[in-house]
């Protein structure tokens, strides 16, 4: 399943690269991430590995992230694997105007197991929650 998202954010390019770049912030924009912890690699460069943790009301899901472009603020994407499911991400930051970013995301999920199932059944929650992820970071950004 592959779609593209889209946001327009009220700051400038560099301002919204700077916030997005550090791992630190990830707590105030990702709703339920528990832990972000680095493995190994260079933190943020290609090849670097993290484990996020994530919880869901009752449920708790394990994720690692390995980094695969670094080229900001044109592109930052990273693959994010967890029990039944790869999720490719590509971010991109384009500059429109002096004060305003638009945030791009190619999302691809592959899906295996009972989530491949899951997955065709709830293809709408996929991109809801990444356009959450998204509107999240925009009001993360726009307050600072």
């Amino acid at each position: 399943m592959k779609f593209t998202q889209e946001i327009e954010i009220n700051k400038p390019v560099k301002e919204v690269v700077e916030l997005f770049d550090n791992p630190d912030n990830m707590y105030k924009w990702m709703e339920g991430l528990q832990s972000f912890e680095h493995l190994s690699g260079v933190v943020g460069q290609p090849g670097a590995k993290s484990k996020l943790i994530f919880k869901t009301g009752n449920r708790q899901m394990e994720m690692i992230e390995t980094v695969t472009v670094r080229n900001l603020p044109y592109e930052f994407s990273g693959t994010y694997e967890a029990k039944g499911l790869v999720n490719n991400i590509t971010n991109r930051f384009i500059d429109v105007a002096a004060t305003k970013t638009k945030y791009v995301t190619e999302n691809e999920f592959k899906l295996s197991g009972v989530m491949k199932l899951l997955g065709w059944l709830m293809a709408g929650a996929f991109k809801k929650q990444s356009f959450k992820f998204m509107t999240a970071f925009k009001h993360f950004v726009e307050s600072n």
